[in-house]
């Protein structure tokens, strides 16, 4: 058949890469938790970014939790890597509704983790700075996994839940019913469905993937403690978090200056050591590995700030913005009202600084902290770099005209055939320059 009609479900499993990007492995420069040393480290590795994104999705639903329920305190992560892999997601925030969906006839458990296009983030009415956006989440999960439970506790029903899905989301037991526990929670574990990656095993250095992204929770949420198979997390805060990237990007550790700016912003500022832009950001603690909006805010006030600074310490030199940027190291940590992504895999936020529902305006004392910590030297050191580099280019040439000097004016036979008749006026202020031209003026400019 040339025409075909697929259910939402075979559509998903037939272009995964649609909803949850690549599903086939890649090699890539990435940031991974080295556990022996308690650091981040860079390094080339395979990986699938769509497994990646079905864990993700799990991981940023329990750190969703804290916004909807502040008493929220912990969040637990066990990673098993054998034979069959099986990873479990707990937090002991509020737990879901047990209770029967008025329209749909399903309990909201299962309406949430087992039905399509289902979500409580569709009212875009609602100022909401949670993950969750499009009604897909942990159902793609779900579908990309052999077997798949979900148990949640809801004490103000009195009624724990627990369904267990299994071949992609094809197959949905009858829920289980119990006492509630004391505490509410909610819990996913899940096995994926390795094959639809193309792999037989979850390697090392995916493992390792996986747990720096419980580490960025650990980092970005606050208030709550965070464990990986059984052991907590050391990371307390934001700052904390970005200190555990500074031995590997320099030694000994460079300046790095934080600050909380307000209830959802975080700033960390470091010096780039190898003359290139680089960023770490966050948004509803999902990780924007290619930045985007949020970013682009915040690293446009320092280079503005650089640049207006830069300028007036070398003043017959144009310092284009792109010249600061390149000296600079962000991290941010951000909670956006609704936010809006270039993809389902959410690597980019693409929303206008405008909508974010709140402002982030660096403080001057701020600013002048990243003055001090030398990558204001370093950014002029580079545009001299730059300067002398295009002057050895010209070296025993001849140009038409000569470009980048301040108050500069040109002969007229200058660039020309008689250039060798021209003669260099040098003056002493705009006073004296301008009395040089007056000069001219009158016994003429050839």
């Amino acid at each position: 058949e040339i025409y075909q009609k697929k259910t939402q479900l075979e559509h998903i499993l037939l272009r995964p890469d649609t909803y949850i990007g690549s599903v086939e492995s890649v090699e890539q420069a990435m940031w991974i938790y080295d556990v022996k040393t308690s650091k981040m480290e860079q390094k080339v590795i395979s990986y699938v970014p769509g497994l990646y994104k079905i864990f993700d999705e799990i991981l940023v639903n329990a750190a969703d939790n804290k916004i909807r329920d502040p008493s929220m305190s912990t969040v637990k992560v066990d990673i098993s890597a054998q034979d069959p892999p099986t990873i479990t997601v707990y937090n002991n925030g509020q737990g879901i509704p047990v209770e029967m969906h008025e329209t749909e006839k399903v309990y909201i458990p299962e309406l949430i983790f087992g039905h399509l296009l289902t979500s409580s983030n569709y009212d875009d009415a609602e100022q909401k700075v949670t993950g969750g956006r499009n009604g897909f989440g942990a159902k793609l999960c779900n579908i990309f996994s052999k077997r798949f439970t979900i148990e949640t506790s809801d004490k103000s029903r009195g009624k724990r839940f627990k369904q267990v899905f299994t071949d992609n989301m094809s197959t949905a037991e009858t829920p289980k019913f119990l006492k509630a526990t004391k505490e509410d929670f909610t819990q996913v574990t899940f096995e994926p469905d390795l094959s639809k990656f193309g792999l037989t095993h979850l390697s090392d250095d995916f493992v390792a993937l996986l747990r720096k992204r419980v580490v960025d929770v650990a980092g970005c949420v606050r208030d709550v403690k965070v464990f990986l198979n059984g052991e907590r997390i050391k990371v307390k805060n934001f700052k904390e978090y970005c200190g555990l990237y500074l031995e590997e990007i320099q030694k000994p550790k460079p300046s790095m200056i934080y600050e909380r700016i307000n209830d959802r912003w975080e700033v960390c500022f470091t010096p780039s050591t190898d003359g290139q832009f680089h960023q770490v950001s966050f948004v509803n603690s999902i990780a924007t590995s290619r930045g985007g909006t949020h970013v682009t805010y915040i690293a446009e006030q320092i280079v503005s700030y650089l640049v207006k600074l830069g300028s007036k310490k070398v003043k017959q030199t144009t310092i284009k913005p792109h010249q600061a940027r390149s000296q600079l190291w962000v991290f941010v940590n951000c909670l956006i009202v609704n936010p809006a992504f270039d993809s389902q895999t959410k690597d980019t936020l693409t929303l206008r600084a405008s909508f974010f529902g709140s402002k982030c305006i660096l403080p001057d004392p701020y600013l002048t902290k990243v003055g001090k910590t030398g990558v204001l030297e370093e950014m002029l050191m580079q545009v001299r770099a730059k300067q002398d580099q295009a002057l050895k280019k010209t070296d025993g040439g001849k140009r038409s005209r000569i470009t980048g000097i301040s108050k500069l004016e040109d002969a007229n036979f200058a660039g020309t055939r008689r250039s060798r008749e021209c003669t260099l006026i040098l003056t002493e202020g705009d006073s004296a320059k301008s009395l040089a031209i007056a000069g001219l003026g009158k016994v003429g400019r050839d």
